[in-house]
Parts: structure tokens; C-alpha cells; sequence
């Protein structure tokens, strides 16, 4: 009679148990709001490494189209950088993925171990009655009562056995299928992490060959960057070095435009300026647009926005900084001209770029910088590495010195 009792309670502790786990969702809303989080991050980044896939496509077009060698080369270079973007973003993904599935089974596991306990009382019980012969019930006194009883109990209480249980049995199959996700995970992390390491050998070999390639003009661009120390070195703060450096900029683009020696006209009237031709206008509208395509140096989380710190009285921000995987791959927002390059106090390495009509990109918190100052870029060309630890890299973009809004034109 006291197994029958015990079979006869395993049903109820079972139902009740099942009770309990359903009041236990407050419990795990912290562990569901990691999993949710988790699920973001694998968003962003899967959507990043098809941006940068897109991008290094677009780039090895452009370069097959190419019809100089330099152009062909520079092309090749941003679309190596796009590829190395895409390989940093596919092993966040796998990243993210493999914390997402350990997370769910983490959860997983803790769920079962809370439903499986009257499971193991029922199973107990069920293997106690299992060991004793049925032959043995009969001989004792009120036994067969007893027996009919239990298999009356038995043949009601096992389909609500196996409802209460069908979510458990549900779990089990989720948890295997998480051990597989999580094992695909980690096989697709090294596959990814060998592609990145392929793609930087292949960029630093083209950027061997563009430094043997450039040794001719080494001299003029060795001059330049001199000057462009001997600025920083000279300069109060960030502020002052960019105003400085559009300084230098404007008066190098007015020189370059001056016309050469007119023979004096022989009427001095037939010297009077005339007026502006269509497509002299159309070249000045040109020249207030902000460079476009116009992209994010790296790829990661927003750290602070644009404008952010007025609310709270703070000198607000006057760029975007970003926090990218370590040693990420660092590129040129837009097409330029180098107008600074190497370390500046407070700010790592730095880059100031220069675009037509009057923009300037800068990039800060650089580990290392791959390019000279007055070397040409084009848009995603690479420019350097982030920090190989808590990397920040920051963008601002100004016009006429004033800063705007970067993600008012990334496209």
C-alpha cells in the first residue's frame, strides 16, 4: 500500500512542481534579457559583414574597371580592407552566436534541473513497483485489491504523465540542437579567424608593393610631413592643428588653381572677368556637398553620439566614437587627401583627411597609421589599426572647421 501511495503522490508533485516553474519566469527575466541582447549583437554584426561584402565587391569592380595601375591598385587595397571589415564582422557574429546558444542552454539546463525533479521521484517509485514480481502480490492478503487499484491508478495518471512531460521532452530535443548550434559556432569562429589572418598577409603585401612603387616621390611627401609635425607641434589643441591644416589646404588649392601667364588683351575692357559659365557654377554646387560615398571607419558598438554630454551641461560631443574589435581594420570614410598622420598628444595616432569643398574627416585612436601625409585616398581605403586593447575610434567630420553630424551621410 505504501507503493501505491507513493505512485499516487508522484503525479501530483509532478503537477505541482510544474506549477512552480511557471512562477519562476521573474526569476529568469535577467538571463532572458542577456539572451535578447545577445540576439541583437548577432544582428548588427550580421548585417555589418553584409555591408562590408557589398563594399569589397563594389571595390573589385571599380578595380577590374580600373584604367591607370595606381587607380587599379588603390582600388584593390579598399577592397582588401572592405574584406578584412567583413571577416572582423563574421567573427563577431560567430561570437555572438556561440553566446547566444551557450546562454539558451545555460537557461535550458536550469529549467530542466527544476522540472526533472518530480520526474525522478515518479521513476523511482515506478522502478520500486518494477521490482517486485506480480506473482508475489497475489499471495499476500489484500494485495490484488491493491494491484487493481494501481493499474486503474496507472493507466489514468501515465497520459497526464506524458502531457505534463511533452514540454520537457520538447527541451531535451532544444538542448541537443543547442549543443549543435554552439559546436557550428565555434567551427565557423576559426574558419572565420583564418580568413581575417589570410586577408591581412594579402594587405600588407600590397602595401609593401605600393611603398616600393611611391619611393620616387618619397622626398616631396618626406617635406610635407615635416611641415605637418612641426604644425602639431605648434598647435594648442585639436582645434587649432585642423584650422591650421585647412589653412594650408586652402592656400595649396588656390595656388594649384591660378592660371598661368595671360598676354596682356589689347583693348583693356576684353579684360574684364567673365561671368560664371554653367559649368563653373555647377563645379562650386559641387564643392558645398558633403563627400559621398561616405562610410564609418570601423565597425562596433556606438560608444558616445554626436552632440551627446549637452543635455547634461557637458561640452557636447563633436563626433561619433566607436568601439571596434581589437586591432580592427581602420579605413578612410570618403575620398581625400592626407593632411596629417601619426601621433598626437591625448589622442593616439591620428588622421586627418581632406576633402573637396572644404570637408575634413578626422580619426582618432589609432594603435598604427598605414599612410602619408599627401597621399591620395580613395573612399575605404586603409588608413591604420585600432588598439589591440579597449579599442575607441572616434570620427568627426567638419565643414569649414565646423562640425556636422557624420551619420547624416553614411550611406
Amino acid at each position: 500500500m505504501r507503493m501505491l501511495l507513493a505512485l499516487a503522490a508522484a503525479p501530483l508533485a509532478l503537477a505541482a512542481a510544474l506549477a512552480l516553474g511557471g512562477g519562476g519566469a521573474d526569476a529568469q527575466s535577467g538571463a532572458v534579457n542577456e539572451v535578447d541582447r545577445a540576439r541583437a549583437a548577432l544582428q548588427e554584426a550580421q548585417a555589418a559583414s553584409r555591408a562590408a561584402a557589398a563594399r569589397g565587391e563594389r571595390f573589385e569592380r571599380q578595380a577590374t574597371a580600373a584604367q591607370s595601375a595606381a587607380e587599379r591598385t588603390a582600388r584593390e587595397s579598399a577592397a582588401l580592407a572592405a574584406h578584412i571589415q567583413q571577416a572582423e564582422a563574421a567573427i563577431a557574429a560567430a561570437e555572438a552566436r556561440l553566446d547566444l546558444a551557450r546562454r539558451e542552454y545555460t537557461a535550458l539546463r536550469e529549467a530542466l534541473g527544476r522540472e526533472q525533479q518530480p520526474i525522478v521521484h515518479l521513476t523511482g517509485a515506478l522502478q520500486q513497483f518494477s521490482r517486485r514480481p506480480p506473482a508475489l502480490a497475489v499471495l499476500r492478503s489484500g494485495s490484488v485489491a491493491d494491484l487493481v487499484h494501481l493499474r486503474a491508478m496507472l493507466a489514468s495518471a501515465i497520459p497526464e504523465i506524458e502531457a505534463r512531460t511533452a514540454g520537457l521532452r520538447t527541451r531535451l530535443a532544444r538542448s541537443r540542437v543547442l549543443r549543435e548550434e554552439a559546436a557550428a559556432a565555434a567551427g565557423d569562429l576559426h574558419a572565420e579567424q583564418a580568413r581575417l589572418a589570410g586577408r591581412r598577409q594579402e594587405l600588407a603585401a600590397l602595401e609593401a608593393q605600393l611603398r616600393l612603387a611611391s619611393r620616387e616621390a618619397q622626398s616631396d611627401a618626406r617635406h610635407e610631413a615635416e611641415r605637418a609635425l612641426a604644425l602639431a607641434e605648434q598647435a594648442r589643441d585639436l582645434d587649432t592643428l585642423v584650422a591650421e591644416l585647412g589653412r594650408a589646404g586652402d592656400l595649396r588649392r588656390h595656388l594649384a588653381a591660378l592660371d598661368g601667364p595671360v598676354p596682356r588683351p589689347a583693348q583693356p575692357r576684353q579684360g574684364a572677368a567673365a561671368p560664371l559659365t554653367p559649368l563653373a557654377e555647377e563645379t562650386l554646387e559641387a564643392a558645398a556637398r558633403p563627400p559621398a560615398p561616405y562610410l564609418l571607419p570601423v565597425t562596433g558598438r556606438t560608444v558616445l553620439g554626436f552632440g551627446a554630454g549637452a543635455a547634461q551641461g557637458a561640452e557636447p560631443s563633436r563626433g561619433l566614437t566607436l568601439a571596434p574589435r581589437p586591432s580592427a581594420q581602420v579605413v578612410a570614410p570618403a575620398a581625400g587627401r592626407v593632411a596629417f598622420a601619426g601621433p598626437y598628444r591625448g589622442y593616439g595616432r591620428i588622421v586627418i583627411i581632406e576633402h573637396p569643398g572644404g570637408w575634413t574627416s578626422l580619426v582618432t585612436g589609432l594603435a598604427r597609421t598605414d599612410v602619408a601625409v599627401g597621399q591620395p585616398l580613395v573612399a575605404g581605403a586603409p588608413i591604420g589599426i585600432a588598439a589591440p586593447s579597449a579599442p575607441e575610434v572616434t570620427l568627426e567630420l567638419r565643414r569649414e572647421g565646423e562640425p556636422v553630424n557624420p551619420l547624416r551621410f553614411v550611406g
